[in-house]
């Protein structure tokens, strides 16, 4: 592990050949001998962020409908298929792409990527209506134990209607809500993947131990046939600055209240967006940072976290606390706002700055050690960028911030009256 985060270190830069087939799709061969596995990155430019209105978690619940089974591969043939041969799949969803990895033996790459062309080429034609009410329901107990009755995370749920308007991108979660979600017909989904889930809108890498001229003549026999279509119109949503209104109190069945602040910060890979990112581990990260020194060392706080959030048309940025038995979540928000204001005025030591850049580059590039993580930035940065190359500009852009750069960044963007405030308090009785 330490040889490869040295090498990508110094070198900054993650090997790869690029190049696109007739029908659009962007191909990235990355090769690593260096242990007997591959990875087949498959990231679609749609997410809930492209949802049509009355249709939240859709792109999601699409997402679970991609493991149903086509006619070739009907059920659950995808899954036994690679785990019959040593494989294995997931995917995740977010606001503005959905991605599916597989990971396998190199035995299993020809494999792996046929599955992935039959998937894109058909998948949407075996859909059936007994298909989508299986997902549909499986999606909406997703929802109910990751924040229905998930401790504090039903305040999540509020964050999309508190921070952007009626229209935006991003007014709805990623989950979606009940209602919709009973609304989505097979009609609907095929028209989603006939819309979206085409080769001009997805990019492939495949990483790992292959040859690249063994595997370029199977990627083009394989998603080679595959028609492109012409997409969508994208959003174009305007900036958002502020939040829609300045809070929202929810109960849930928790003991301690929970204040979360929200702020509008730039988008992914944007100007100020590396900034923010530092100022979340300047503000909360680990026991020597800011606000775990004021609020859980100095007793109002069980926990206390910050985050850059980042998505395409503009982030969030949260803080998150719980307070300690008879604390209430106005000393909480008190104390967050003024540690707020010093930061705003008062640049980072020296030694504050040293920790937060060994902090991010020692994080990132360990995370980079995994394969698949590897194959997953590559798409990120092709999608977010127009470009896989970006490695060594990311690592730049988080080692070149300064402490008035991180000042300033605070003074911009983390004003506590442009914050939006969710709260979470514990059920009173005879509250639902």
């Amino acid at each position: 592990m330490l040889l490869l985060l040295a090498g990508l270190a110094s070198a900054a830069d993650i090997p790869y050949e690029r190049y696109e087939l007739a029908n659009g799709l962007q191909v990235v061969l990355v090769q690593d001998h260096s242990l007997p596995q591959v990875v087949v990155d498959t990231w679609y430019q749609v997410g809930s962020g492209n949802e049509a209105p009355g249709r939240s978690g859709f792109a999601h619940l699409f997402e679970h409908l991609m493991f149903m089974g086509t006619f070739r591969l009907p059920g659950s043939g995808i899954d036994q298929l690679m785990e019959a041969n040593g494989g294995w799949n997931n995917a995740w969803t977010m606001e503005d792409a959905t991605n599916y990895y597989d990971v396998g033996p190199p035995e299993l790459l020809a494999t792996l990527l046929w599955i992935e062309a039959d998937r894109m080429q058909q998948l949407g034609h075996a859909m059936t209506s007994e298909k989508v009410d299986l997902q549909r329901e499986v999606v909406k107990n997703e929802r109910r134990q990751s924040y229905e009755d998930e401790p504090y995370a039903v305040g999540q749920l509020e964050v999309p209607a508190l921070m952007y308007p009626k229209g935006h991108p991003y007014d709805h979660t990623v989950i979606g809500s009940h209602e919709d979600l009973t609304a989505a017909s097979v009609d609907d989904v095929k028209a989603f993947f006939a819309s979206w889930y085409v080769p001009n809108n997805a990019s492939l890498v495949v990483a790992g131990d292959f040859d690249p001229a063994a595997v370029k003549p199977v990627i083009e026999a394989y998603f080679g046939g595959i028609a492109k279509h012409e997409l969508p119109t994208r959003p174009n949503p305007a900036v958002v600055a502020a939040p829609q209104k300045a809070r929202v109190t929810v109960e849930d069945d928790v003991d301690y209240p929970q204040i979360n602040v929200y702020f509008h910060t730039p988008g992914s890979f944007q100007s100020g967006d590396a900034e923010v990112q530092l100022l979340g581990s300047l503000l909360a990260g680990g026991e020597s940072s800011r606000l775990y020194k004021q609020l859980v060392i100095g007793g109002l706080a069980q926990d206390v976290s910050a985050d850059q959030m980042p998505t395409k048309y503009g982030s969030l940025f949260v803080i998150s606390a719980t307070a300690n038995e008879d604390v209430t979540v106005a000393q909480l928000e008190t104390a967050i706002n003024a540690e707020l204001r010093q930061v705003a005025v008062t640049p980072a030591s020296a030694g504050e700055m040293d920790r937060l850049h060994n902090q991010f580059e020692y994080g990132f590039l360990e995370g980079l050690e995994s394969l698949q993580n590897r194959a997953v930035q590559l798409n990120q940065y092709w999608a977010y960028t127009g470009s896989p190359d970006y490695l060594a500009k990311d690592l730049a852009r988080v080692r070149d911030a300064t402490a008035a750069g991180l000042r300033d960044a605070a003074a911009k963007w983390l004003k506590p009256e442009q914050a939006g405030v969710v709260i979470v308090n514990p059920r009173t009785e005879g509250g639902k």
